[in-house]
């Protein structure tokens, strides 16, 4: 590259008889064109990139997309959350929060949400929240989620609570970790003993629920 400048510093010599001979230009002076002319195209360059990047894409979002929401188990982080919103996936899920789990700790809302993720994630079950909560419905002993079938309104009286399990619901579809329950697709209350309990693994217990996994 330096002799490419040597000779571009040789022909503006010749061609603007205002510049020194082209004999008498020094190397020091060829260095200061070469380093000026190098700045100039990594200024370039980098104005280029700038322009094929787009808002959406800066370098520090790519990364950031590339990872998955962190979670803290803590009323501060659920508190530093902003107000969670969605469409009917993120709906089905915030309302099977709420009426499953409202009670429980943010550990313990989490953790039903990672069944019920856990769940969309197999092939044994739907493919979707709402399919998954929803599965069953409507046949006798065939609900999945007991709210879904106890015949009591589904009306959401403590709003409070909705907010925050909706928030809960919001990390879980933008792909937060599920650490609190070994895989388990199954949970029941500590206030029963359901005969699949007696076959299927046990992996969590977590508040007033237990959890569960096949093999």
């Amino acid at each position: 590259m330096r002799d490419f400048f040597v000779k571009m510093a040789l022909a503006c010599a010749l061609a603007f008889p205002s510049l020194a001979a082209a004999q008498d230009i020094s190397s020091r002076q060829i260095d200061q064109l070469v380093a000026l002319e190098t700045r100039v195209l990594v200024a370039q360059s980098a104005q280029r990139l700038a322009a094929l990047i787009t808002p959406r894409q800066r370098p520090e979002d790519l990364m950031a997309n590339t990872g998955r929401t962190t979670v803290s188990y803590t009323a501060d982080w659920l508190a530093a959350q902003p107000k969670a919103t969605g469409g009917p996936e993120w709906r089905c899920l915030a309302e099977a929060l709420y009426f499953e789990a409202r009670g429980e700790t943010l550990k313990g809302q989490f953790a039903v949400a990672e069944v019920i993720a856990n769940r969309v994630d197999s092939k044994r079950f739907p493919d979707t929240f709402c399919k998954v909560i929803n599965q069953g419905t409507g046949r006798k002993y065939a609900c999945q989620f007991t709210y879904t079938c106890d015949g009591l309104p589904e009306n959401i009286s403590e709003p409070r609570a909705f907010v925050r399990v909706g928030k809960v619901a919001r990390a879980i579809l933008d792909g937060a970790k599920r650490p609190l329950t070994g895989g388990a697709t199954f949970y029941h209350t500590t206030a029963v003993s359901p005969k699949w309990a007696r076959v299927f693994k046990r992996t969590a217990k977590i508040g007033v629920h237990v959890f569960y996994r096949r093999g």
